[in-house]
């Protein structure tokens, strides 16, 4: 086959230009001269070494082109990779060269060729579009891996993980192909990076098996694998050895690993069993992929016989496709560095590997990957991922598309599942979840710690453990976990979540702008806000006081009982005294009198019926109960002070250089000194809520500061001695803190929002409320006012005596009412007559209580009667 076209492959070192040369038509002459650089050693240098020969014979062949290729190897060292450039340029006068998969070799090789003004095609990812700025004679001539990075991030994201280990070869091609671009996709599906894990070329097993460790100790158990075949080997070796290879774990392979699947060997495949890996797609069907399979396969099989598997990948067709963009690029064998550039730059074809097109001498991205699953001694292609479209099992105009990997059907994990993996390690019984509480909070309401002597253990309650309680009761999944006190301030606690010492804190932990620098943070459960709670002073200005002794009821039955016994009197007294006829208004004049004049005469009118005394006497002695309860209900009222602060702003407080109380394991205090500008030496603290009221009792401190929800309760307790005042500082709020990049977080606030909007959480507000009594003296409120109710019975007693006495009067005659009344039988009839009213009001009364009670008397007999 050499024999018939121009092939020139060298491998040693230097020697002087050698042109082979075939007489076609009288002219002897080549088209060109080109070089590559590859790793011989590794199995995509083998494979391209053998695709470019290929192409070089093909070109021969299709197209009747000429070209010598000379290759030199790099062995993956930068500094072979220039010399051999340097070689290439200074004696073997070659018009491009090809390969270069890593950024270092690339970078190197640069520093040569563009002294020389030689263009390089490189299969190395290029990066940002400064490289091909500042390296005007750079070629990408293979696609760039940021769509890999999107394909991932769709599987990773598919399944709904929102956590995810990068492991990566430590070299700069590597670092700049993954980390940035993989960290964009996965942040616009609400995932993250947990730990990112750099490892030598040639990490040794002491080293992997360190690296390993220290992810197994984390909760994600997602990981990504970007490295090359070799390392990746190794990974999956140990990893297999540390049984991180089961169930639970799920490993995805990047193309460095997965085009070269097809020729690891049955050891190391049966160490990555479960592994996704995302790969290049090319189209392997059609005469000329299928003749080219064919003969990279004899051709790869006679070169390379120690080769378990000798089908093509990705990095073939790549190369394949570099030869043919500088074939088609020089059609003269004399053309100039700059016009082959411009040539390179205007070619477009469809190639082995894809669609052949650059823009800005870049190769257009690939927007379709292959997404396979390693299986028993193999792997199964499940189906491909398109840019834009999603997962389909099939590429062309017919395929159904979605977001879901689930379309592609059922995947073997690793562990030998078809269990989806949660992604993360659940706590478990043996290994709950360990949740430090604060053990000294300024309210035992809302954390409470006792510790029994007798079982030496501590028991724990209180809002803030209860909303927690609720939020997990509310999880999709069982979440074993255990609480353990922490004697130290709050910031401490959230620390030692940072320092793994605890897994979370929960209690009354204000979410602060500082604890944030070492934990996340789930929704607050508590009204956020910092408030001023100051002593209260009375109120001077009670014009109406004198009034709210009785109720308007009672103001308002006492004046018409009091009218009305004064028209019963002057009704039965005006045939006696002429003086109380006369025109309509005098006599309107002399009732009104008359009704009030009993009241306040010593004496009082001289009466001249019986009738209308013993209604007066029944009346006086009603007034005179009614008038001792209302002063006794004034005094009260007098003595005690209104709720009105005594100040009722800060700038009060900094005027009169007031002394300021707060809590000594909250941020309170550098809330003070750096927001509100208080001086350190006006600051004093208190440890419980007992000695803050009794420090502005006595006025040690003017007034204190305290977080929302403990001044909400501690006002609640002394509603009739302080009050809050002024206005509320928007910082705080109860959380719960977990470590951050925590898997449970996302989960615990899905779970805290449903406490919240079930209403759950305000059910429990108010039972905080509900449970503090005010241990004050509460006296002027509506309950203390009297109402009728008080005095009912003496209410009945007056007026059924002043409507007897009208009765009798109007139902007999003068003459015989004054007979009948100066006998001892016609007082007895009025007596008897207002104990039958009395008798029959009272059994009304009776007999409503009866009502009242007879069904639940009744529940209570039909429960415990024996059922028939």
């Amino acid at each position: 086959m050499a024999s018939l076209f121009p092939l020139q492959v060298t491998t040693a070192s230097p020697q002087p230009n050698e042109y082979f040369t075939k007489s076609r038509q009288g002219i002897n002459s080549v088209d060109g001269i080109l070089g590559a650089i590859v790793n011989c050693s590794s199995r995509v240098g083998k494979e391209e070494r053998i695709a470019m020969e290929m192409a070089i014979e093909d070109l021969y062949k299709k197209r009747n082109q000429r070209f010598i290729l000379h290759l030199k190897c790099s062995h993956n060292e930068p500094l072979h990779a220039a010399t051999a450039a340097r070689n290439l340029i200074k004696w073997k006068h070659v018009q491009a060269i090809l390969g270069l998969r890593t950024w270092e070799e690339l970078s190197a090789v640069n520093d040569v060729c563009k002294q020389s003004n030689v263009p390089i095609l490189s299969f190395a990812d290029s990066g940002s579009s400064w490289v091909t700025e500042n390296w005007p004679f750079l070629i990408q001539a293979s696609p760039r891996t940021y769509k890999q990075m999107k394909a991932v991030a769709a599987v990773i994201q598919s399944w709904g993980w929102r956590r995810v280990n990068v492991i990566y070869e430590d070299s700069g091609s590597m670092a700049n192909e993954i980390i940035p671009h993989l960290y964009e996709a996965l942040q616009e599906g609400d995932a993250k990076i947990s730990n990112l894990v750099p490892l030598p070329s040639f990490a040794n097993s002491s080293l992997l098996h360190e690296e390993l460790r220290k992810l197994k100790r984390e909760q994600c158990r997602v990981f990504v694998l970007h490295t090359s075949l070799s390392l990746a080997a190794r990974v999956f070796e140990k990893a297999k050895e540390m049984k991180m290879m089961e169930k639970d774990y799920v490993w995805i392979t990047t193309d460095s690993t997965t085009s070269l699947v097809h020729s690891v060997n049955p050891s190391l495949i049966s160490s990555m069993q479960g592994v996704l890996g995302v790969r290049s797609y090319f189209t392997d069907t059609g005469q000329d992929s299928s003749d080219f399979d064919t003969r990279f396969q004899d051709k790869f099989s006679r070169k390379y016989p120690v080769e378990k598997n000798h089908e093509p990948g990705i990095f073939a067709l790549q190369a394949y496709d570099a030869i043919w963009i500088v074939g088609l690029a020089i059609q003269e064998g004399n053309m100039k560095s700059n016009q082959i550039l411009e040539k390179i730059a205007a070619v477009e074809f469809n190639g082995l590997s894809g669609k052949i097109q650059f823009k800005e001498r870049k190769l257009a991205p690939a927007n379709q990957f292959q997404i396979i699953n390693i299986i028993g001694k193999s792997y199964r292609e499940l189906g491909f991922w398109s840019d834009g479209l999603g997962f389909s099992k099939l590429i062309d105009t017919a395929a159904r598309y979605d977001f879901s990997m689930q379309i592609l059907g059922g995947i073997f994990w690793p562990g030998a599942t078809s269990t989806v993996p949660k992604g993360w390690d659940f706590p478990t019984i043996s290994n709950p979840l360990r949740i430090g509480v604060p053990n000294g909070s300024l309210t035992n309401l809302f954390v409470k710690v006792d510790y029994h002597s007798s079982t030496s253990n501590y028991s724990f309650s209180g809002f803030s453990l209860r909303v927690f309680e609720e939020t997990v009761s509310r999880l999709k999944y069982s979440l074993p976990y255990q609480f353990i006190p922490y004697g130290g301030n709050y910031t401490d606690l959230v620390m030692q979540v940072q320092l793994k010492k605890f897994d979370a804190a929960v209690g009354d932990i204000a979410i602060i702008s500082q604890r944030y620098e070492y934990v996340e943070f789930t929704h607050s459960h508590t009204e956020a806000g910092l408030v001023m709670v100051v002593p209260i002073q009375s109120d001077s200005t009670r014009t109406w006081l004198f009034i709210k002794p009785f109720t308007v009821t009672m103001w308002l039955l006492a004046a018409f009982i009091n009218i009305y016994n004064g028209f019963v009197v002057w009704t039965i007294e005006r045939h006696y005294r002429s003086e109380l006829g006369g025109p309509i208004l005098n006599q309107i004049g002399t009732l009104l009198w008359l009704a009030f004049s009993t009241l306040f005469s010593s004496n009082g009118e001289k009466l001249h019926s019986n009738l209308s005394r013993i209604a007066t006497i029944v009346w006086l002695f009603v007034a005179i109960i009614l008038t001792q309860s209302y002063t006794a209900s004034l005094t009260s009222m007098l003595t005690v002070q209104r709720l009105e602060p005594n100040i009722k702003n800060i700038e009060m407080l900094k005027s009169t250089n007031a002394f300021i109380g707060y809590s000594q394991r909250s941020f309170v205090k550098g809330y003070l000194e750096d927001a509100l500008g208080f001086r350190p030496n006006n600051l004093k603290k208190f440890s419980s809520t007992l000695e803050c009221a009794e420090a502005l009792r006595n006025g040690k401190i003017a007034v204190a500061f305290l977080e929302a929800p403990v001044a909400k309760v501690f006002v609640a307790q002394h509603c009739k001695t302080f009050t809050i005042a002024g206005p509320r500082y928007h910082v705080g709020g109860y959380g719960f803190a977990f470590p951050k990049g925590s898997l449970l977080l996302p989960d615990i606030d899905t779970a805290l929002l449903n406490v919240l909007e079930t209403g759950v959480l305000k059910n429990l507000e108010d039972d905080l409320i509900a449970s503090q009594k005010c241990i004050d003296i509460d006296s002027d409120n509506e309950c203390d006012r009297l109402s009728p109710q008080s005095f009912f019975g003496l209410f009945i007693i007056t007026g059924s005596t002043s409507t007897v006495a009208l009765g009798i009067y109007c139902f007999c005659s003068k003459s015989e009412t004054e007979n009948a009344m100066t006998e001892p039988k016609g007082i007895w009839m009025l007596i008897i007559m207002v104990l039958k009213i009395l008798r029959y009001q009272r059994k009304r009364f009776v007999k409503k209580v009866s009502d009242a009670e007879s069904p639940r008397n009744s529940a209570n007999t039909s429960h415990s009667r024996p059922q028939v």
